[in-house]
């Protein structure tokens, strides 16, 4: 295929698929790190335009990592529905854009060719699509799980209150969960990072965060998010566990990196279907975030915007609960600024989306790059407009155990306020229940952590 063009006198060749998909990228520092960006701005809108005319058959049978020599691309290629695909093969990238935002096309559109979508074929369009593109597309897909309440209808916003410690002090933990609970935080999950990923510390937590979600019949549900073999050795001791957690990447060689492998994973899953607690049927808790493959010298010459659609893509696999894309989290190195941090955060959202999958999203940045709160503000209203399912809540945005800047419990209510939008139902009818909420917000008495210890 002859990937050429000419613009303003100048010709631009790309010598394959996977150099024409790295050039069309946004500008990012990973990318630029890796040696395979644009040059320029102009060498962009020219990949940008050859991208165009590129045919999505083209995109399946040139995969950024070849199907002999990985997993990863065998396990998505392997579920593409084919019946779709003989649908759309022939539709090239921009055809591919101008019906994902057409007024005609809908939600139930939309989900059902993305089965027959591969990671590079979500990619592809993503790089054709500006930031407000990325919302109004998003905007029109729902994707609805369910594991111990229902995260993913119209109009909701949930939570995940991650009450991180030091020295995983089970009192402290408790006393974050008691504070962040009292805000209406906690309706996605609660879920801790350990300091301490052993089967007795990670037991310990479960057991403390399952027994106040039984006190309080909190419609929830816990998670510790250590190494998902850890997770499967609590749950085969008969630790009460709602959700098991993983980060994931998109390359074999990427997962293999975290310890990981698909048959680990269908393995983890089939545990969860047998020993959670909670109602399912969607048991899986992801998280990604672009730059991961690259971190780990695994990303194969391709572009991070390419690799984490594939995480997406694989991910459909064990049908999670929910997936969060930790978007500013993995450093300047990778995303430079708050530029780049919203517009990844804005594609990664999408992409899961188009793929099937329930989007989250860590708005945050790490202390050394060039992002502040009132940045984090921009891409948290931006995600919530765009139907993201949930963000992240921890006292004051400011977690002290991974020492990175987030979301505080009270930005999930001032956007659920500001937008119109309400907690997930179950949990919004258990907080009326106790008192907490009523009329769409939250009463007087809410932000008291003393609240929980009556009983």
């Amino acid at each position: 295929m002859l990937l050429r063009t000419k613009l303003f006198g100048h010709t631009y060749e790309f010598a394959d698929i996977k150099d024409l998909l790295a050039k069309a990228n946004e500008e990012k520092s990973g990318d630029q790190q890796a040696g395979i960006a644009a040059r320029s701005a102009a060498e962009r809108v020219a990949a940008r335009h050859v991208l165009a005319e590129v045919p999505l058959s083209a995109l399946r049978e040139n995969p950024v990592v070849p199907y002999d020599q990985d997993e990863v691309t065998r396990a998505i290629d392997d579920a593409i529905n084919e019946t779709i695909y003989q649908e759309i093969k022939g539709w090239t990238v921009g055809d591919f854009r101008e019906w994902l935002l057409a007024n005609t096309t809908s939600s139930d559109d939309i989900t059902r060719i993305s089965r027959a979508l591969t990671g590079e074929m979500a990619a592809a369009v993503t790089k054709l699509m500006g930031n407000l593109d990325l919302v109004v597309a998003a905007r029109k897909i729902r994707v609805v799980t369910h594991c111990g309440n229902t995260m993913g209808l119209e109009g909701t916003l949930a939570s995940r209150l991650q009450p991180n410690h030091p020295t995983d002090s089970v009192d402290g933990i408790r006393a974050t969960i008691y504070e962040g609970l009292s805000y209406g935080s906690g309706d996605s999950v609660i879920g801790i990072n350990p300091a301490d990923d052993s089967v007795g510390s990670v037991s310990r937590l479960l057991e403390m965060t399952y027994e106040v979600i039984q006190r309080w019949e909190i419609p929830t549900q816990n998670c510790v998010l250590a190494h998902v073999t850890t997770q499967m050795e609590c749950l085969r001791r008969g630790v009460p566990a709602g959700l098991i957690f993983q980060s994931i990447a998109g390359s074999q060689k990427a997962m293999e990196s975290f310890g990981i492998s698909v048959g680990l994973l269908d393995e983890a899953n089939d545990l969860a279907k047998k020993h959670c607690f909670t109602a399912g049927p969607n048991y899986m808790y992801f998280e990604t975030g672009q730059g991961s493959a690259l971190s780990a010298d695994a990303h194969h010459g391709a572009d991070q915007l390419v690799l984490e659609a594939r995480n997406y893509a694989i991910a459909r696999r064990w049908n999670p609960y929910q997936v969060n894309t930790v978007v500013g989290f993995i450093g300047p190195e990778y995303l430079y600024d708050s530029v780049q941090i919203i517009r990844a955060g804005l594609e990664d959202h999408f992409m899961g989306k188009l793929l099937g999958i329930s989007m989250g999203c860590d708005v945050c940045y790490t202390n050394h790059a060039k992002a502040d709160q009132n940045s984090n503000d921009n891409l948290a209203v931006l995600l919530a407009s765009a139907g993201v399912n949930f963000v992240m809540g921890i006292p004051m945005g400011d977690d002290a155990m991974l020492s990175y800047q987030t979301t505080s419990f009270h930005d999930a209510p001032s956007l659920r306020q500001a937008l119109g939008l309400r907690p997930l139902p179950e949990f919004e009818a258990w907080l009326e229940g106790v008192g907490l909420w009523k009329d769409g917000r939250l009463t007087d008495i809410a932000g008291d952590a003393s609240f929980f210890l009556k009983r």
